[in-house]
């Protein structure tokens, strides 16, 4: 027969110290810091509030949802339903600082005119000083839709990536006129910090290129398109591809500078081979100056606007 305590372990087994200590939950100092340590457990923290957990591999669905929602709520509550898409290079800058830039590069390759990399780079900021029109035609741009959206004319808000170039030539132009712009900022490795064109409450920063897509195209009623590099082009053709499918419904779709762009992708080849049908290259548009892209987006706004209004013959049914 066991010994009572053998059934009942002493106050030794129990975590009794040494003779005089007393009992652990009898040391106020030590209960102290175990609650203390107990607020600050990552176990204790409430789940959404919890960093650590949140960007866990486990969690990737959570953030997903939470980077969605976040934009929504946030137009929703701005009361923007309609946007124009606003895409381009990140290299094309205002002619003053492609003139500076040039400068440098003259400089570089006159004190070293063998230097093959510097006479390459030489011909690219003569390429960019050109291409600093296309910064304007971005800013007049969207002065010009600011201005209309400001009247009262249309409910279109400006959207862009939130970076530099034509990005920010086009937060630029709204910000000049005083009307909204959005901005669809992407966390990248020395991505540098939004334009400071954008409107405050209308920037977002995400971590998914999926979901920026996402808000780019869900409320757009027009995408104008400057010349750009892979960036640029892998928007294009999700956006072609959008309509192509169907998947989106008719929109403007302007691609800015019909010289570069009919250099840059042989559409008609692309036909005559039978990749794509004759009427998928009427999913497009060329336009040569800001009025211009204007212009269009307002004909088909126009023409829609003609096609939803109730005839009298179905007034009189």
């Amino acid at each position: 027969m066991s010994k009572m305590s053998d059934q009942f372990p002493g106050k030794e087994s129990l975590g009794y110290g040494e003779a005089g200590v007393g009992w652990r939950s009898e040391d106020s100092a030590l209960v102290d810091h175990n609650l203390a340590m107990i607020l600050r457990s990552s176990s204790y923290r409430l789940a959404h509030a919890d960093e650590s957990l949140l960007e866990s591999e486990d969690m990737r669905g959570v953030r997903m949802l939470l980077e969605i929602t976040k934009t929504q709520q946030v137009l929703d509550a701005e009361a923007v339903d309609s946007t124009i898409i606003i895409f381009g290079g990140v290299n094309v800058v205002e002619r003053s600082v492609a003139q500076k830039n040039l400068a440098q590069s003259e400089a570089a390759a006159a004190d070293d005119p063998l230097n093959r990399s510097l006479q390459d780079q030489l011909r690219r900021s003569r390429t960019q000083l050109g291409f600093s029109r296309y910064y304007e035609a971005a800013r007049e741009f969207t002065r010009l839709v600011a201005q209309d959206q400001q009247k009262g004319l249309h409910s279109h808000v400006v959207v862009t990536g939130g970076g530099p170039g034509i990005m920010e030539a086009a937060n630029r132009g709204a910000f000049d006129a005083g009307g909204r712009s959005i901005g669809l900022s992407i966390k990248l490795p020395g991505e540098p910090e939004p334009n400071p064109y954008i409107t405050p409450e209308l920037c977002f920063q995400f971590n998914y290129f999926a979901l920026r897509k996402f808000h780019f195209v869900m409320r757009s009623a027009a995408a104008v398109l400057f010349p750009g590099g892979f960036g640029t082009l892998d928007e294009l053709f999700e956006v072609l591809t959008l309509r192509q499918t169907a998947i989106k419904s008719p929109m403007p779709v302007i691609l800015f500078g019909k010289e570069f762009w009919s250099r840059l992708i042989d559409f008609d080849y692309l036909a005559e081979c039978g990749l794509i049908r004759d009427e998928h290259r009427n999913l497009f548009q060329f336009a040569e100056t800001a009025q211009e892209a204007w212009n269009l987006i307002q004909a088909f706004d126009a023409d829609a606007c003609d096609a939803s209004a109730p005839t009298s013959s179905s007034m009189a049914a």
